[in-house]
């Protein structure tokens, strides 16, 4: 009896193993895609501002901090991180919520997840970082660069400007004229209901947005979209996700009482989605600032055409 119960559990065992993969190398996990990267990258993280943030560093030169947007990763700049990484300390970090970082309930509010990206430099041995975001990224870079001015060299926003009372004039329904209907704004404001929806659905969610705000299909392909899809598999990553957009009210009542930026800052819009929040909105928000249009790309600049983006960079953080 005692020997057919423990073969049991061995085959048991046995069938969980070959399943789920345990005990050989996860090629999608931070570590192996931070090692497949030219450059020695390497995966690491870091207690500070009360949370615990992921990042992956590599190269050498000037530090370069870069910060990704929903519903990505750090992985989101795989194709321009080995370039820049020929010139500058490349630091790509997994914001509060997202990826490899822990997901508190609360502090998902810009000016908080600035502090945390603040404090991080800061851990790293850095007075002064270049420092470029996109999406939610480019929201928190903005407060970064807002609240803690001496800590930033210059600025660079990828197609995402910080929050502000235009946010109050989106309209439900989609506007004929093809202005941009941003549902997934109140979807995500929607406490609890998402995490049940979405949960185990990631990469349903994730195609969606890619078929609609790229240009080129294949720029991101299957391995990017398994490893976006799999960082939004689970419902603390769901629900920590949604706080970047939950805290939207408080951060435009933050912005109110920012001083403009004054750090140099360069502007990538997409060429080929019709909307630009950035031209709209910063000259409100920063005195020393240019905005360059991508051709040929959707939302996702970074992936759609890396070239362009690469030499845009290359040219503005010197």
């Amino acid at each position: 009896m005692g020997w057919s119960l423990r073969l049991k559990a061995g085959v048991v065992a046995a069938v969980l193993v070959l399943s789920t993969g345990a005990g050989t190398p996860d090629a999608l996990s931070d570590g192996a895609l931070a090692r497949s990267l030219p450059g020695d990258f390497r995966s690491e993280h870091a207690d500070v501002n009360g949370t615990r943030l992921h990042y992956v560093v590599g190269g050498r030169g000037e530090p370069l901090v870069l910060l990704p947007g929903w519903p990505q990763t750090w992985w989101q700049y795989r194709k321009v991180m080995p370039e820049l990484a020929k010139n500058y300390r490349v630091i790509a970090v997994d914001l509060r919520g997202m990826g490899g970082s822990a997901k508190p309930r609360v502090g998902y509010d810009k000016k908080t997840m600035a502090a945390d990206i603040h404090a991080l430099i800061g851990r790293l041995g850095h007075d002064k970082v270049n420092l470029a975001g996109h999406d939610i990224g480019a929201m928190v870079a903005h407060s970064l660069a807002a609240n803690h001015p001496a800590a930033v060299r210059r600025l660079a926003l990828l197609d995402v400007p910080h929050p502000d009372e235009s946010l109050r004039q989106l309209t439900l329904l989609p506007d004929p004229k093809g202005a941009a209907h941003l549902w997934w704004f109140a979807f995500n404001q929607v406490e609890g209901l998402p995490e049940q929806l979405v949960s185990g659905r990631s990469r349903e969610m994730l195609d969606w947005m890619l078929g609609r705000m790229l240009v080129d299909q294949a720029s991101v392909d299957e391995r990017a979209r398994q490893v976006f899809a799999r960082a939004y598999a689970t419902p603390d990553a769901i629900r920590g996700g949604n706080g970047w957009y939950q805290t939207f009210n408080q951060d435009i009542e933050d912005v109110k009482g920012y001083p403009k930026v004054s750090v140099p800052l360069l502007g990538l819009v997409n060429g080929s989605l019709g909307h630009d929040g950035l031209s709209q909105v910063l000259p409100k928000q920063a005195t020393d600032f240019r905005v360059v249009k991508v051709a040929g790309s959707g939302h996702y600049l970074a992936e759609e055409q890396p070239r362009a983006v690469l030499d845009e960079l290359r040219r503005f953080f010197g």
